[in-house]
């Protein structure tokens, strides 16, 4: 897939811009909660959020960067005006994942085709574990003056083990599991051949809930046991935050263009889709009434499941999700079926048009910085809008490219 570099150098602006306002947001919705003294943001939407962690109430992170790791879903849709345009689909703030498939295409298209990349001035992307230990480092605890960061994943049962470890391996720091970290005298140890060894930084791919079992999860072996109030202590760092994933809830996204407006003082450089948010009363009826021509999803839905697109479902999958929403409005939103822009594809039956969206990786250390496109991600059914690779997406090569 060939971007535009002036396009790329807008959607980046946009990027920086948006993630910023997402880190306020998080800051302020744990602190002071400006956003909703002002009419913002309801106290509900923040409070009655799945992901909203009481236990980080007035807790201080290092440079207040909540979401050091975050995956934009971006597509590529006509705007009101007739024109393509770049639209924001969603912010994975959480865990975001795929980014060693980025690396492992580029690094794939680079064996098989050098000439091209001898031909052409396409922008580089296998500096990503550089810039990523840069950024786990630049969010250590500021008494750490060199710091020892660690990967912390559930295990090779988990689906994204193989970008665990090869993150891990790219950025040479330990691969750890819950069992091989301990607590002692409030900071966080790992088990060497050589004894403890003392840990600053936790990039943690395991989600809040299996992270602490002293503090959420009792029946967790997929944390560290005490790792929260050493956490709440400022004396590890662990990325992303806990509690981050209350801004990357699906009813949050509707408000993101005012955060950036409140926080910056900006207008949003890349547009939101119109959304419908099911517990606003007047949201609920239109989309009841037009849910055929809608893609509803569940508000913590991931992964492309707990969704309905509405063209291509059947009346009896659209009476369930009518059922669904009537019975826990609050649980969905639903958003206009975006014609999405498509890419030649080499499928069974030859090159064919595929639908795309894309997931830049954005880095917030002491700056926020990312590397040049990200990961292309391709619905390889026909006619599917569904690109996520749990639901049999694929993936292709990114490059920006002056044109």
């Amino acid at each position: 897939r060939i971007i535009p570099a002036a396009e790329w150098r807008l959607m980046e602006k946009g990027l920086v811009q948006r993630v910023t306002a997402l880190n306020r947001f998080i800051h302020d919705a744990y602190h002071d909660q400006e956003i909703v003294k002002a009419g913002i943001v309801p106290l509900e939407q923040i409070t009655s959020n799945a992901q909203f962690r009481p236990e980080m109430v007035g807790v201080n992170v290092p440079n207040n960067i909540y979401s050091h790791i975050a995956g934009i879903d971006i597509v590529r849709a006509p705007s009101p005006g007739g024109e393509a345009e770049y639209y924001v689909l969603e912010d994975n703030l959480r865990v975001p994942s795929g980014v060693s498939y980025m690396l492992e295409d580029r690094k794939m298209m680079m064996r098989l085709f050098p000439d091209l990349f001898s031909a052409y001035q396409v922008a580089p992307v296998m500096h990503y574990p550089d810039l990523l230990l840069e950024t786990l480092r630049a969010s250590a605890p500021p008494t750490t003056d060199d710091p020892t960061v660690v990967v912390l994943t559930p295990g090779m049962y988990n689906s994204a083990y193989f970008e665990h470890a090869f993150l891990a391996q790219q950025m040479g720091v330990e691969l750890v599991e819950g069992q091989d970290l301990f607590v002692r005298d409030n900071f966080v140890y790992m088990r060497t051949t050589r004894g403890p060894r003392r840990v600053d930084v936790i990039y943690r791919r395991v989600d809040d809930d299996f992270l602490d079992p002293q503090a959420f999860r009792p029946n967790s072996s997929l944390g560290c046991a005490g790792l929260l109030n050493v956490y709440r202590a400022g004396n590890v760092t662990v990325c992303n935050a806990v509690g981050t994933g209350v801004a990357d809830d699906k009813s949050i996204y509707p408000y993101v263009p005012k955060m950036i407006e409140f926080y910056l003082g900006e207008k949003p450089i890349l547009s939101n889709v119109p959304t419908y948010v099911c517990r606003n009363p007047e949201d609920l009826k239109y989309v009841l009434a037009n849910l055929k021509d809608l893609v509803v999803k569940e508000v913590h839905g991931a992964g492309g499941y707990g969704m309905l697109v509405g063209p291509a479902a059947s009346k009896e999958e659209i009476e369930q999700f009518r059922q669904a929403i009537l019975a826990r409005p609050e649980g969905y939103i639903a958003q206009p079926t975006l014609s999405l822009s498509s890419c030649p594809t080499f499928v069974e039956q030859g090159i064919a048009p595929r639908h795309i969206d894309l997931r830049p990786f954005v880095l917030s250390g002491k700056e926020v910085q990312m590397v040049p496109g990200g990961l292309t991600r391709v619905a390889l059914k026909e006619g599917s809008l569904v690109v996520n690779s749990s639901q049999g997406g694929g993936t292709k090569d990114t490059w920006i490219l002056e044109v």
